[in-house]
C-alpha cells in the first residue's frame, strides 16, 4: 500500500514539474539562438565596416598613385628635357672646343688657321699646274694674298723656301691677276725688286721666296706650293 502511494505521489510530481523543464529547455534554446543571431549580424556589420574602410583606403590609395604616377611623368618630362638640353649644350662645347683645337676640321690637321681660312703648306715640290690642280683635290685653292696681314703670315710661315700661289699672266702677258680672276694690280702686291720680270719671255706663274717676295718664273719650274680655303662650318 505505501509503496503504490509513492509511486502516486512520484507520477504527479513528474507530471507537475516536467512541463516546467520543458519551458525552460525550450526557452535556453531560444535564447542561444538569439544570441547567435546577434552575433552573426553583429559579425556582418563589423566586416561591412571594415570593408568599406578597406575600399575607402583602397580608392585613397588608387588616388595617391595616380598623383604619383603623374607627378612622375611631370618629374621624368623635366628631367628629359634637362637631359636633352645639357646634351646640347655638351655638343656645343665639343664643337666649340673642336674649332679651337682644330679650327680647319679634325680631319684636317695639316692645315693652319689664320683670319678666317685655312692655309695648307705642301711637304714636296712640283709644278704650278700641278699645284693648282692638287689644290682643288682638296677643295682649295692656290694662296691669294691680298693684305700685309696675310703676306706677313705667310712670309713667316715659308721662311727661305719657293711656294706657289695663285696668281699668275698666263691669259695675258703682263696682266697678273689672281686665281679668283681679281686684279692683283689693284689691290696689295709684294714683287721683289724688279720682277716680274718676264725672263726669256717665259715666266708666267708667281711663287714666294726669301722674305717672301713675290717672284715670277716659269710655271714648269717645281716649287712647295700653299692651298687655301674658307674655315668649314
Amino acid at each position: 500500500m505505501d509503496m503504490e502511494r509513492l509511486q502516486d505521489e512520484l507520477r504527479m510530481f513528474k507530471d507537475r514539474h516536467f512541463p516546467q523543464q520543458r519551458l525552460r529547455s525550450s526557452l535556453t534554446v531560444y535564447v542561444l539562438l538569439a544570441l547567435s543571431y546577434l552575433l552573426i549580424i553583429i559579425l556582418f556589420v563589423v566586416s561591412l565596416s571594415r570593408v568599406s574602410v578597406l575600399s575607402s583606403q583602397l580608392s585613397e590609395l588608387r588616388s595617391e598613385l595616380k598623383q604619383n604616377h603623374s607627378s612622375n611623368e611631370f618629374k621624368l618630362s623635366v628631367l628629359s628635357s634637362q637631359l636633352s638640353e645639357l646634351r646640347s649644350e655638351l655638343k656645343q662645347n665639343h664643337s666649340s672646343n673642336e674649332f679651337k683645337l682644330f679650327p680647319c676640321g679634325p680631319e684636317a690637321r695639316e692645315w693652319e688657321y689664320f683670319s678666317g681660312k685655312c692655309y695648307y703648306f705642301s711637304l714636296r715640290v712640283t709644278s704650278w699646274q700641278t699645284a693648282k690642280a692638287l689644290c682643288e683635290e682638296k677643295h682649295a685653292q692656290l694662296a691669294i694674298i691680298n693684305s700685309h696681314a696675310k703676306q706677313n703670315f705667310i712670309m713667316y710661315r715659308t721662311r727661305d723656301k719657293r711656294f706657289w700661289i695663285g696668281l699668275s699672266d698666263q691669259n695675258a702677258e703682263g696682266e697678273w691677276k689672281w686665281i679668283d680672276g681679281s686684279d692683283s694690280t689693284a689691290g696689295f702686291t709684294y714683287w721683289k725688286e724688279g720682277e716680274p720680270s718676264d725672263s726669256n719671255h717665259n715666266e708666267d706663274c708667281a711663287h714666294v721666296w726669301t722674305y717672301g717676295e713675290w717672284n715670277d718664273v716659269h710655271c714648269t719650274y717645281e716649287c712647295y706650293y700653299i692651298c687655301e680655303k674658307p674655315v668649314p662650318l
